[in-house]
């Protein structure tokens, strides 16, 4: 079943995503250099190197291991603009570094996979710099998105129409999704859920306080650098496991990104409500 469904949660996810944007939004990058710059070291550079330390020190089985580099790899999910709306961060912000997130993904996704590929299962499938996998991947990640900027440039009030009961069923299809791989792999998942759980939780953590951190180190404002947590914390799963399982056609590889797609929603919610009530103490309003 989930293989029919993943294409079908993806492309609405994705699709969604471009219900909600405008080319006004790749314009604003300008107006926020400095925050867009470091989400952009902090998601590109910074998490893999972070994530391929922690498969290291879990030793993870290679197919784990690749599975969480995916992960890592992966571009901020459309969730992550649902959080900084809750706790107050710059949504018009998220937006932006969702969609320009999105468009590297198609180059940077095959890099990092392919590399890990290569250093942890020698002589496996490859992804990245094989061109038909590449089409594959820029057709999962951005016909979607065109199509849905496509609609609400032509039919703008269709598009707000739509915008709700489309994050609504992707939602309820990912769900779906998560809970058909966790039930058709349980004998895998069990084996492997202590590793699994630990590394998800650890890399969830750390993702989100990296993406809060950084940018306050350098200036960033408040409201700035919570979306920028969210955004680099909160990673596409749904993305990383139709990846895994249509394009390198790995249930296996999928599993980390399953087990995230799952805790990181708790973990996301604990460390906003961290992030309101630090703030709440701090001199400094959120909103600036």
């Amino acid at each position: 079943m989930e293989t029919t469904l993943l294409p079908i949660a993806l492309g609405l996810i994705m699709l969604g995503l471009g219900l909600s944007l405008t080319t006004q939004d790749f314009a604003r990058v300008a107006r926020h250099p400095k925050a867009v710059a470091i989400a952009l070291v902090c998601q590109v550079l910074i998490l893999p190197v972070i994530c391929f330390g922690l498969v290291e020190l879990f030793n993870l089985p290679p197919i784990l291991a690749v599975g969480m580099m995916l992960l890592a790899a992966s571009p901020g999910g459309t969730t992550a603009n649902l959080y900084s709306h809750l706790f107050r961060g710059d949504v018009a912000l998220n937006i932006s570094l969702t969609a320009i997130n999105s468009v590297l993904s198609v180059f940077t996704l095959p890099i990092v996979v392919n590399l890990s590929i290569n250093y942890f299962a020698p002589g496996g499938d490859r992804v990245g710099l094989q061109f038909q996998k590449t089409l594959e991947v820029f057709a999962i990640v951005l016909v979607p998105v065109f199509i849905g900027m496509l609609i609400r440039r032509w039919q703008p009030g269709f598009a707000d129409r739509m915008d709700k009961p489309v994050r609504i069923g992707s939602a309820v299809i990912l769900v779906l999704v998560i809970v058909g791989a966790v039930i058709s792999n349980i004998e895998i998942l069990r084996d492997n859920f202590a590793a699994l759980a630990g590394i998800t939780i650890v890399f969830c953590i750390l993702s989100l306080t990296i993406g809060y951190t950084v940018p306050r180190i350098f200036k960033v404002t408040e409201g700035e650098s919570i979306a920028t947590a969210f955004e680099v914390g909160i990673h596409n799963a749904t993305l990383a496991i139709v990846v895994a399982q249509s394009v390198l056609l790995s249930v296996e590889m999928s599993l980390p990104a399953a087990i995230y797609g799952v805790l990181m929603f708790f973990i996301a919610a604990g460390f906003g409500f961290l992030i309101k009530r630090r703030a709440a103490r701090s001199a400094e309003p959120v909103a600036a």
